[in-house]
């Protein structure tokens, strides 16, 4: 079998920084439009350093995706394992590695098959948990899944686009505060679902990796060193200071009851956002000794352009 069968686990990148990845797309070889190699000629035409395989509770076929990476663009294997009571997403799996789709929350069998993903190093995300079909509706309890993806692309439906979105995030920032507090917070995501023409990293998610590399991106997802972009063209910095310490985004800064210092840059379509209410900082007690900080942009219509996982504060 050649070495170009599957994709390398590795790219040569950048070395630590932050880059940008779409998680979740679809080719002719499940439901998807798009050929993989049409699907990696948009993705580097979106700006995106990596993204994910996630067909349709399938295996990437031996042959079709390894030619297509390159020194400066990851493949991620992955898949969507697709059961009558949710999708998720398989991520980092390994060559030809298939998770079973056939089972439901109330078969009590999720935890075998999140077991799966977790052996093989990957990641287990809870995919549009309100997408408008059926089966759309994400009715597993969240435990075992590493991450949320509360920004999924543009759908057509009866649903407004962004109404599921929107149930997704608010569940995802009511959860916050008692996760943080217990330790066990799931960050979100965000990814295009492509499926047709015009729809690859429309939303995408940016991670700060230590490099371009299939166990990088994923640990820095897991960790929630990442932040969602509505395309290429939104750029954010966020970080908190305190006594001279600092911390990004999905990391802890120990405030030591000092005044904390926040501060965030945010960039659309080139241009600057004003800072009368074009962007929304949100700041929540978790408990008595901890707190978040989070911030999501939006445009004058509502419509959310970025928004970040938290900086945690103890």
């Amino acid at each position: 079998m050649s070495s170009l069968s599957f994709p390398p686990t590795r790219a040569v990148g950048r070395g630590p920084d932050w880059y940008r990845g779409d998680c979740h797309v679809h080719s002719v070889h499940s439901d998807g439009e798009l050929t993989p190699e049409e699907l990696a000629v948009r993705a580097r035409a979106a700006g995106l350093d990596f993204m994910a395989t996630t067909e349709h509770n399938s295996a990437a076929e031996p042959g079709t995706w390894g030619h297509l990476a390159a020194d400066d663009f990851l493949i991620v294997l992955g898949e969507e394992v697709t059961t009558k009571t949710g999708h998720w997403h398989a991520l980092g799996i390994s060559p030809g590695e298939v998770v079973d789709w056939n089972h439901q929350v109330r078969d009590g069998l999720i935890g075998q098959f999140l077991d799966q993903v977790h052996r093989a190093g990957g990641l287990c995300v809870a995919a549009h948990p309100h997408a408008p079909y059926p089966s759309g509706d994400f009715l597993f309890p969240f435990r075992g899944f590493d991450v949320v993806a509360v920004w999924n692309g543009l759908w057509t439906s009866d649903r407004p686009w962004n109404a599921d979105n929107e149930a997704a995030l608010a569940q995802w920032g009511r959860s916050l505060a008692a996760d943080i507090r217990t330790g066990s917070w799931r960050p979100a995501m965000g990814n295009s679902d492509t499926h047709l023409e015009g729809q690859m990293g429309f939303p995408h998610t940016v991670v700060f990796a230590e490099e371009l590399s299939t166990d990088a991106i994923l640990v820095a997802i897991r960790a929630g060193r990442s932040w969602i972009a509505e395309s290429v063209d939104v750029a954010v910095s966020f970080t908190a200071h305190v006594d001279g310490r600092v911390a990004g985004v999905g990391e802890r800064l120990t405030t030591r009851g000092g005044p904390v210092e926040v501060q965030a840059a945010v960039q659309v379509h080139r241009v600057s956002l004003p800072g009368d209410g074009a962007g929304v900082v949100q700041w929540e007690t978790a408990a008595e000794d901890s707190a978040f900080v989070r911030i999501e942009v939006r445009h004058p219509n509502g419509h959310v352009a970025a928004l970040t996982n938290p900086i945690i504060l103890t």
